[in-house]
């Protein structure tokens, strides 16, 4: 009797939870029903979410909010839709929120739970962890945005020639001169023929391009070609002996020579000269001074009509400052320098209300060339002031003579910082009647960021006098951001790189909706540059975008007499 005693007091001994299958297996699930709008959940889906197993059931459809990432809300609302109303199970991969504020990824296959009759009565999910899967999923996507979106270099070879562009060719100089000596060549290339010598610019550029192919079939290996001015090509000859760099220059110079160039609609022979300058490890002159010195070199051996121009030593810096100060004030004195106009469209009037001026130097087939070669090279050797205020006093002029215009005006980055030049602005204000709102002053982030202080005196000042400040390149630098805080900027111009391509990259738009916001925010106005066609354009203004500029609303053209171009 005793024996079934015992038997009969083991289930009250041994009292043991009522666990489902399921949760033992370690499955994660979670069910829901519309009667009582409950869900339950199981115990290894509240240990991921980091709620203790004996945790209430939640009752309120709330716990959608609260337990999916807020991204994935609509597409979790869907599956569970779709898997109610079809009555077939769903699969979906969607983030689940932890409750130490982290998120995990999981894949959910729901499934309908139905009455005896057919109707569904509720939703059941399968949940699995994949949060390794996804991560490694998103790296990838996340690796091939940035290689979509982050240029191959940071310099772009020039695109007519595929030469390096100047800029690059002088970092490699600069290379070149750290590991030792050697020289570099500068050759002018230009049509034979007077008739020839104002063939239009692109047929310049197919000819620059051809020159091109010769010398790359002439020199030494090793050697590297870029193009340095809009009729010029460099040779870098790195290492070279200063005999073997003369015989080189030589040949190449002759090589161009003697070739005929077929280009479309018409065939020619060239004129070259070549200036050849060494430069050795200890030398005070840099790569610009050497390219300088170089350029110099080529127009000495076209005035004597000699094949090319060798200089063993760089010119001494003092010499070469005056010696290109002299060369600005004869190119301002001999009408070198020009300026045309390009308009600017407000999109709330949808009329031109304001033109950029540009400056552009002529070059010896009085063909109209940036000025970014000479700019740089005047800004280096501190003579860039001079041709600063000539553009702002002929700006001056055309503004008397147009009072319903604005104009916009660049500065380099020295002039920025000298004090002479606000004395300069308010003189000639007066002295020509100007209202001080039809001027723009352009700066770029790069002047700031070299003249901060200087920049800042310069801008309160210009801002006194009525005149308004535009920051140009806006989103090309480092701090882009915190300078419309510091500075009393009216308004910024949208970097050209990240509008020309706009409708067809995401990304860009992002960048630009957001630089917009945040201009709009400080109460500063926006334009767009190169604006090439309407999607551009009305997606610009679905942005906020108040002016735009570019070949779409009208290219550069030269100041008419006494007026603007009309557009």
């Amino acid at each position: 009797m005793a024996a079934p005693k015992e038997r009969r007091s083991l289930p009250a001994a041994l009292p043991e939870p009522r666990v489902a299958a399921e949760d033992r297996l370690g499955n994660a699930w979670f069910s829901y029903t519309a009667s009582g709008d409950q869900i339950v959940w199981s115990a290894p889906l509240r240990a991921m979410l980091g709620h203790p197993p004996a945790a209430q059931n939640e009752v309120s459809r709330k716990v959608l909010a609260r337990y999916v990432h807020r991204d994935d809300h609509v597409k979790a609302l869907g599956a569970i839709t779709k898997a109610w109303t079809g009555g077939a199970p769903v699969r979906t991969t969607v983030r689940l929120m932890r409750s130490d504020g982290g998120w995990f990824d999981v894949d959910c296959r729901i499934e309908p739970v139905t009455n005896p009759d057919g109707t569904v009565r509720g939703v059941r999910g399968t949940v699995t962890d994949v949060s390794a899967r996804e991560s490694a999923r998103r790296e990838m996507a996340r690796l091939a945005r940035r290689s979509e979106t982050v240029q191959d270099s940071l310099v772009d070879p020039d695109p007519a020639t595929g030469l390096l562009n100047r800029a690059r060719f002088a970092d490699e100089i600069d290379r070149a001169q750290r590991r030792g000596g050697g020289a570099i060549v500068v050759i002018r290339v230009q049509p034979a023929r007077p008739e020839d010598a104002a063939i239009r610019p692109e047929l310049q550029a197919d000819l620059l391009h051809r020159a091109a192919r010769v010398l790359e079939g002439v020199v030494q290996e090793g050697a590297l070609l870029g193009r340095v001015g809009p009729s010029e090509i460099g040779l870098l000859l790195a290492e070279t002996s200063w005999p073997m760099a003369r015989r080189e220059a030589q040949l190449l110079v002759e090589a161009l020579r003697s070739q005929t160039f077929v280009l479309p609609d018409t065939w020619l022979r060239v004129s070259a000269w070549g200036g050849l300058v060494r430069f050795t490890p200890d030398a005070e002159a840099g790569s610009h001074e050497v390219l300088i010195d170089a350029e110099h070199a080529w127009r000495q051996s076209r005035d004597a009509d000699k094949t090319i121009t060798p200089v063993a030593h760089p010119v001494p810096a003092r010499d070469r400052q005056g010696s290109y100060r002299t060369r600005v004030a004869d190119a301002l004195g001999t009408d070198r320098f020009t300026l045309y106009a390009q308009p600017i469209l407000d999109l709330q009037s949808n009329a031109v209300t304001r033109h950029e001026l540009l400056l552009r130097v002529l070059d010896e087939a009085n063909g109209p060339q940036s000025p970014i070669q000479v700019l740089d090279t005047a800004e280096r050797l501190d003579a860039v002031y001079d041709i600063d205020l000539w553009v702002v006093e002929r700006a001056m002029q055309l503004a008397a003579e147009q009072p319903g215009q604005c104009l916009q005006i660049n500065l380099s980055g020295r002039s920025v910082g000298d004090p002479r030049l606000t004395d300069e602005v308010e003189r000639l204000l007066a002295k020509y009647g100007v209202h001080p709102g039809q001027l723009t002053f352009e700066i770029t982030e790069t002047a700031l960021i070299g003249n901060l202080s200087e920049a800042r005196r310069f801008a309160d000042r210009v801002r006194d006098l009525g005149c308004e400040l535009a920051l140009d390149d806006f989103g090309s630098g480092y701090a882009s951001f915190r300078y419309l805080r510091i500075f009393p900027i009216d308004l910024v111009k949208i970097d050209g790189e990240y509008v020309v391509d706009l409708v067809d990259n995401p990304q860009d738009q992002v960048l630009v909706r957001a630089l917009v916001q945040v201009c709009q925010a400080y109460g500063i106005r926006t334009v767009a540059e190169f604006v090439q066609d309407e999607p551009t354009l009305r997606l610009l203004r679905e942005l906020g975008v108040d002016y735009v500029q570019g070949y779409l609303i009208g290219r550069p053209a030269p100041l008419l007499p006494g007026r603007l171009p009309s557009t």
